[in-house]
C-alpha cells in the first residue's frame, strides 16, 4: 500500500504549540539529503487520517513538499502523542528515495486453526507478532502470512523456516521462535509414547535399600 501526503516547510520561528492551535501538525523529514532534515507542517486532520491508514516503518508514503519543492517516497519512523491526552503530537518521516535497501517492520498474519489446538487441546503461543526485514523500498510486504494449521502440540515455527517473498530477508537471529503449540498446563512438548507409563511405574516402585543397610 502506498499513500500520498501533501505538506509544507515549517515557517522559521514558528512555535509547535501555536501551530497545533492553528490546526497544523509539526513534522520532520530525515534522509532526503544526507544528514540534513526538513521541518514540516501538515494539516492536523490529514495527519490523523494518515496515521490510521499507515503503519510505522512499513507503509510507503509519497511525500509532496510543495513550497521547496520536493517529492519522494518516505516511511513514518515515529509517531509522538501527548503524554496524557493521547492526541497526535508530532510525526517523523524518513526518505527512502535514495536507498537501495532498507530495514522495515512487517507484521505477521496468522491463518488457520492448528491441529494442536483442535482436536489435540493445546494452546497457540504467539511469541512474535512482527519481523524486521531488509528489502528494496518498492518491495515492502504489507504482512507475512503464516499458516499454523499443521502445527501439533510441541511444534514450533522459527524465523529460519519462513518462506519470505523474493528479495526480502529476515534481520536478526534466525533461531527465534515465532509461534508454538503448548500442551495442557503449558508444557512445551507432548509426552513421548510410553513416558507416562514409565513415570507411573517408577513412582509406584519402592526405593532401593543400599547393600550396607540390608546387612
Amino acid at each position: 500500500m502506498e499513500l500520498t501526503l501533501d505538506c509544507k516547510k515549517r515557517p522559521d520561528g514558528s512555535k509547535p504549540n501555536a501551530l497545533r492551535r492553528d490546526g497544523l501538525m509539526p513534522a520532520v523529514l530525515y534522509g532526503h539529503d544526507g544528514t540534513e532534515s526538513i521541518s514540516l507542517v501538515i494539516d492536523a486532520k490529514t495527519a490523523e487520517v494518515l496515521v490510521r491508514k499507515a503503519s510505522v516503518n512499513n507503509t510507503l508514503i509519497q511525500l509532496n513538499i510543495s513550497d521547496i519543492p520536493w517529492k519522494g517516497k518516505a516511511l513514518i519512523r515515529e509517531v509522538q502523542t501527548h503524554p496524557w491526552r493521547g492526541d497526535l503530537y508530532h510525526l517523523s518521516f524518513f526518505s527512502v528515495a535514495a536507498q537501495d535497501s532498507l530495514q522495515v517492520t512487517v507484521p505477521f498474519h496468522f491463518v488457520g486453526t492448528a491441529v494442536g489446538v483442535k482436536p489435540e487441546g493445546g494452546a497457540l503461543d504467539t511469541v512474535l507478532t512482527e519481523l524486521e526485514v531488509s528489502c528494496a523500498p518498492d518491495n515492502i510486504p504489507e504482512s507475512i502470512e503464516i499458516d499454523v494449521t499443521n502445527l501439533h502440540i510441541g511444534d514450533a515455527l522459527h524465523v529460519r523456516e519462513l518462506k519470505l517473498p523474493k528479495g526480502v530477508e529476515a534481520v536478526g537471529e534466525p533461531d527465534r521462535v515465532i509461534v508454538s503449540i503448548l500442551g495442557r498446563g503449558g508444557q512445551v512438548s507432548a509426552p513421548v509414547e510410553g513416558e507416562e507409563e514409565a513415570a507411573g511405574e517408577a513412582a509406584e516402585a519402592p526405593d532401593e535399600v543400599p547393600a550396607t543397610e540390608q546387612e
